[in-house]
């Protein structure tokens, strides 16, 4: 299988080193903005030849993965519109990909499969990828009704490939999902960071910060771009989230004149994050 790279960051790279560990792809072609970035990943071996752009890489490919910050789908898709491959995505939204695709695709809209791997790090680029990113963790897929069984089957399979667990979603529902448990918390460690960072005190209070703080912000040092366009794709999903989070607070505020009661939101808490953590080990 050849397959076009366009955006090889953590997770476009990842990818093609996996389907590579898989024996999956005979050749892997990379498109991007970033000429150093993609000289890294053809020198780690992440992909075998650079492409100018989206439609020079795709031309011959059996499969593109598009792994670009979203806003910057709808021009990719346009320049792959002439394509015959069959195209995918790791975008973390999905109906605005998914509008992007249609107004790119029109009626070839059936050779394009929306999904999106639930892993990731802080890091990125193409220096973060790893064959490994994808081991045991979920991946969407989002299918449109014009997809055929057997285009969702061969997009599915290659995630399998990459070790991960696949499994099917509509769009609205899917962005309703990610907006409660990935896009609000990132939204809320890029704010607490930013809060004590323009304290005058800055300096001392990054100094006493410890383990907990470290951990709780860890996601902070994602990239800004990507996060930018993921909260503007899902703006209205993750304002639901945000007023749903701010009356949690209030709740936790009054909360503090009735220990007991806090208390018992704490273990409550606790227990539910262990439920989770044993459910998903």
């Amino acid at each position: 299988m050849r397959l076009a790279v366009i955006g090889v960051g953590l997770i476009g790279g990842s990818f093609a080193l996996a389907l590579k560990q898989a024996k999956k792809v005979s050749h892997v072609v990379g498109a991007g903005r970033s000429r150093q970035n993609l000289e890294l990943a053809r020198s780690r071996g992440i992909i075998d030849s650079i492409a100018p752009d989206a439609a020079t890489a795709a031309k011959g490919a059996d499969l593109v993965l598009v792994a670009a910050p979203v806003a910057q789908f709808a021009s990719i898709f346009a320049a792959l519109k002439e394509s015959e491959a069959l195209i995918t995505d790791g975008g973390s939204t999905k109906r605005d990909v998914i509008a992007a695709a249609r107004g790119a695709f029109g009626k070839n809209i059936s050779r394009f499969v929306p999904a999106h791997p639930i892993a990731g790090a802080e890091s990125s680029g193409a220096a973060a990828a790893s064959a490994e990113l994808f081991q045991n963790r979920r991946v969407v897929l989002t299918p449109l009704t014009e997809n055929s069984p057997e285009n969702v089957r061969r997009v599915a399979q290659a995630w399998k490939s990459c070790g991960a667990k696949v499994s099917e979603m509509p769009a609205e529902e899917h962005d309703a999902v990610l907006a409660a448990v990935s896009h609000l918390p990132h939204l809320l460690a890029f704010a607490l960071v930013h809060d004590i960072a323009r304290r005058d005190n800055a300096e001392q209070l990054f100094s006493f910060a410890a383990g907990g703080f470290r951990d709780f912000t860890r996601i902070a040092s994602s990239h800004p771009e990507m996060w930018r366009d993921i909260c503007a794709a899902n703006k209205d999903r993750l304002l639901q989230e945000i007023a749903r989070f701010s009356s949690k607070l209030e709740q936790v505020k009054r909360l503090l004149d009735d220990l007991p009661a806090l208390e018992k939101l704490f273990a409550e808490a606790r227990e539910a994050r262990d439920r989770w953590l044993k459910s998903s080990s």
